[in-house]
């Protein structure tokens, strides 16, 4: 039986692969060496995330409906295919905020079906996330960012597949979030690494993101659209 952890049978994507580096886009500007730096990528980034988190939220609820519906098909069939059915299976999924796609029945869904569902906390600034158990007593509390999340009394566990939302995305595998860099953090800390699958919205598609060496590729991209190629080969 197949494992979160066997990621080299990815079927072909549900859709064609992101076209973004076919259209204009603005860059950071590199400096006199050629060399683009840090901070202007900070700079660039900062404004690619004001743009598409703006585009996001202006979806009309029927349109987010349909999103949210499209990516609980493609994220059940790609973890099904992954794990082998989910029961007993740790699930990280995360709180929707700032027009993100809302999959709290498909975690609801999973956790029926066996799977132990937690979610993301920042227990600290500049930390890896731990991950709480989230059960349906479970009663949430404001944490960083105004976030919903388990209490401190909730048990800590380790996922197997961690659900990361994205707010833009390349064809590199790279994410592009909210900028606090909580994920790259923790999935660099993981001795044993989880499935990272990003999950966001096919027109966040970037050309590229200009990962910088702090950065982790998802292993997955999963959009309205369907599972997304990636130029990155698995580990």
């Amino acid at each position: 039986m197949p494992t979160p952890h066997d990621r080299d049978e990815t079927p072909p994507p549900a859709s064609a692969p992101c076209l973004a580096h076919e259209l204009p886009a603005s860059a950071p500007a590199p400096g006199p060496d050629g060399v683009t730096p840090p901070q202007a990528v900070a700079r660039w980034r900062r404004a690619e995330r004001t743009r598409l988190v703006a585009a996001r939220k202006a979806s009309g609820q029927a349109a987010r409906a349909r999103i949210d519906a499209a990516l609980t098909r493609h994220l059940h069939d790609l973890v099904a295919r992954l794990a082998g059915g989910v029961a007993g299976r740790v699930i990280a999924g995360y709180w929707p905020i700032r027009g993100e796609p809302d999959l709290r029945p498909l975690l609801r869904d999973w956790r029926e079906a066996g799977a132990t569902i937690v979610l993301p906390v920042v227990t600290a600034p500049a930390t890896p996330l731990a991950f709480r158990l989230f059960a349906p007593d479970t009663a949430l509390e404001r944490g960083h960012w105004g976030i919903p999340v388990p209490p401190e009394t909730a048990p800590q566990m380790t996922p197997d597949i961690v659900l990361a939302p994205l707010v833009g995305w390349d064809a590199a595998g790279y994410r592009l979030g909210h900028g606090g860099g909580y994920f790259d953090r923790t999935l660099a800390a993981f001795e044993r690494r989880p499935v990272a699958i990003g999950v966001g919205l096919q027109g966040a598609c970037l050309a590229t993101i200009h990962p910088q060496p702090h950065d982790i590729a998802m292993d997955h991209i999963v959009t309205e659209a369907g599972p997304q190629p990636a130029a990155r080969a698995a580990p």
